[in-house]
């Protein structure tokens, strides 16, 4: 993927921007000068630049639970933020920048130095002439000096002052990424999916986490549940509550914060609240999915039986069934419960063990006496 031909610039050296990276911060350090170009701001310093990272960064590493490299400073300063916050995993970036302008945890202070300490200068390795990596060691002012020396940069340094150093934006660099924001953010995204990729090799759906979650759209999913509800009574399979259409919620079974997909076989009905107490934590397997498997060849049953039922599953099936192999296993005609558990365990108990080696949680209900979830 190549970037659009401006004469008077060195795309080429730009194009090599990420060539052989081994680790996150150059995506993350590009991505917050990108974000404050897109704002307005031609000159920024480097604080303002790593809260940025460390808000990108944040829902890739907290919801999740990827891996952004061995050791890495700015995974570290993610997960440290979580502990000391009342932040959550799915938090709005905003929020996330407002509790870092307060920051004065000295770990956190600590570990913002360190993201400071190479990335804002060998970046743009590329298109420094004659520059070798020796050149990048030694005392930090003399290095800028030589840097802000070289010509046709993106961005020139101030005089070193810890975080607060600040960048200034060549203006011809500045009309060039302005006019081309989409595409450099595509050319970006398919940068980070491939380094994320090859340090995640196990994790489905890369490139629907980059960015933070999005609300599932499963109106056909619930209008099936509530098809069948109208027929006969379904518990939810963690409080074991009978279920009500004003209070229906689909539930991931494995969450789609690790899957990245809204597949039939994977869903379920539960009440809002439960769900919620939830979040993105795998349900305890030894105790739940007798309960699914259950619940599921139920609706199996009923799909097969009436035919107001069997027509809402085909409008799911449209849209959340997109394996011919599953829907042959898992839904087709004359299964025992047996069979059908059999089929759902084979496709689940993978996905769901890659998930718990991944780091997400388990999970069970609890109810305190007075009736509020634990």
């Amino acid at each position: 993927m190549y970037l659009p031909y401006a004469e008077e610039l060195e795309i080429q050296a730009l194009n090599r921007l990420f060539a052989n990276t081994s680790e996150c911060y150059k995506f993350f350090w590009f991505q917050g000068i990108l974000s404050k170009i897109e704002s307005g701001k031609t000159t920024m310093s480097f604080e303002e630049i790593v809260n940025e990272m460390i808000a990108s960064a944040w829902y890739m590493v907290t919801e999740y639970h990827l891996n952004l490299g061995p050791r890495d400073n700015l995974e570290l300063i993610v997960r440290h933020l979580q502990e000391i916050s009342q932040l959550k995993s799915s938090e709005k970036k905003e929020k996330i920048l407002g509790f870092l302008e307060e920051c004065t945890d000295r770990e956190v202070l600590r570990l913002k130095r360190i993201l400071i300490g190479n990335v804002p200068y060998r970046l743009q390795s590329p298109l420094l002439t004659g520059f070798k990596n020796k050149d990048f060691d030694g005392k930090i002012n003399e290095k800028i000096q030589r840097i802000n020396e070289q010509k046709r940069l993106i961005y020139y340094f101030s005089l070193y002052r810890g975080m607060e150093t600040k960048i200034s934006i060549q203006p011809d660099w500045e009309a060039y990424i302005r006019k081309n924001m989409e595409i450099l953010k595509g050319w970006l995204r398919y940068h980070m999916i491939l380094y994320l990729q090859r340090r995640n090799p196990s994790v489905p759906g890369i490139s629907d986490k980059l960015y933070p979650p999005q609300e599932r759209k499963l109106e056909k999913v619930k209008k099936y549940w509530k098809t069948i509800l109208g027929i006969c009574p379904i518990c939810d399979i963690y409080g074991e509550r009978r279920l009500t259409e004003r209070d229906l919620s689909i539930d991931h079974f494995i969450p789609w914060s690790y899957v990245a997909h809204d597949e039939f076989w994977n869903l379920h009905p539960t009440t809002r609240s439960i769900n919620s107490s939830k979040g993105n934590r795998l349900p305890a397997w030894e105790k739940y999915f007798v309960l699914l498997n259950r619940q599921e060849y139920l609706s199996y049953q009923m799909m097969w039986r009436y035919e107001s039922v069997r027509v809402e599953f085909e409008k799911c099936a449209r849209e959340h069934l997109n394996s011919d192999d599953i829907r042959q296993r898992l839904y087709r005609s004359g299964l025992s419960e047996g069979e059908f558990g059999g089929q759902l365990e084979e496709i689940l108990w993978p996905v769901y063990q890659s998930a718990r080696n991944s780091g997400f949680g388990s999970w069970s209900y609890e109810r305190k006496p007075d009736g509020e979830l634990l």
